[in-house]
């Protein structure tokens, strides 16, 4: 698929109760690879969707799979996933799955390494004394150090996503020590009837929340932040900093122990459907 099939894309989620959200499938398709099956004649537009984000030659993140209601358990999703999931091969190829989702992908190979919860809300809180860091908006020439600090804590190169974040995001911050060093930075961005706060990379707690308490309090909407289960402190702060919600996501893999990088200081995802 290209941007030319976007509206396609946007139908076919709404037939499945999905939100029409533009912004993230433009990014999507944009700066990954989107996989389609045209609906039978007689019908118009897609009838199942997936899109594969590459990090260079060892990492695929799937996302974005649906099957239109009509044709719902005909074996589509099976048939689009074991070619996304040949054309990944030999690549670690992770994803996060709904329920729903969940039986298809372990019958495909996938293994549950962990969880996200999805918290939505007005943030009322305030960032912890204990936050030391310095936080301001995030400059052009900070792009190489962004992309530098991001490499061990994903796990892979996105650069070719990182790059993208300007034009994405609403805003973005970093946060640096006393000794100029950088500790973290977080952006958030548009998505419907929310505030979307990732990705969030940052040494420690404390220079997490104080990135996220910026973005949370000049957001327009209320925020979305998907809290990782390994994270249980930063989901517990979240919650009570006028956040709620319980909807759960699975995180699963194929081909690896683990989803990469160093979860002690990923904090947030950029999308749940990029990692």
């Amino acid at each position: 698929m290209t941007l030319a099939d976007l509206p396609a894309c946007l139908a076919l989620a709404e037939d499945r109760g999905w939100p029409p959200e533009a912004h993230k499938w433009r990014l999507l398709l944009a700066a990954g690879q989107g996989y389609g099956i045209d609906a039978p004649p007689g019908e118009s537009g897609l009838i199942a969707s997936a899109v594969v984000t590459s990090y260079t030659d060892a990492y695929r993140c799937v996302s974005m799979v649906l099957v239109a209601g009509r044709h719902s358990r005909r074996g589509l999703g099976r048939h689009l996933m074991r070619h996304v999931v040949a054309e990944c091969a030999p690549a670690v190829t992770f994803l996060t799955a709904t329920d729903y989702g969940r039986p298809l992908y372990e019958q495909l190979g996938f293994r549950t390494v962990g969880a996200v919860t999805v918290l939505r809300g007005r943030f009322t809180g305030t960032a912890p004394a204990a936050a030391t860091a310095a936080v301001r908006p995030a400059t052009a020439a900070d792009l190489p150090g962004i992309l530098a600090y991001d490499l061990p804590v994903f796990g892979a190169d996105r650069t070719e996503l990182l790059t993208r974040l300007p034009s994405f995001a609403d805003r973005i911050l970093v946060a640096h020590a006393p000794d100029g060093r950088l500790t973290g930075y977080a952006a958030a961005w548009p998505n419907v009837t929310t505030t979307v706060v990732g990705p969030v990379c940052a040494d420690d707690l404390p220079t997490a929340q104080a990135l996220i308490a910026r973005l949370g309090s000049a957001a327009p909407l209320p925020i979305r932040f998907d809290a990782d289960d390994r994270h249980p402190e930063l989901a517990a702060w979240l919650r009570a900093s006028g956040l709620s919600g319980g909807s759960r996501f699975s995180l699963m893999v194929l081909g690896a122990p683990d989803i990469p990088g160093d979860i002690t200081r990923r904090f947030a995802p950029y999308s749940v459907a990029l990692g």
